[in-house]
């Protein structure tokens, strides 16, 4: 299965507690942070929600 990379862009500071709950789901908590995750339709679902806050790397 494919994977994806994640980075972080924003701060989840003053954003509601939905989109901090994402992001630490995602395994995303300091900004510049890198994860690699599967590619599935629940991760592009997340990062759907939060795309201010996080950016899709090639």
């Amino acid at each position: 299965m494919a994977t994806i990379k994640i980075k972080q862009i924003g701060s989840p500071i003053r954003r509601p507690e939905s989109q901090r709950k994402i992001l630490i789901g995602l395994g995303l908590n300091k900004m510049h942070k890198v994860v690699e995750r599967q590619d599935t339709p629940e991760v592009r679902g997340a990062i759907a929600k939060i795309p201010h806050l996080v950016k899709v790397i090639d």
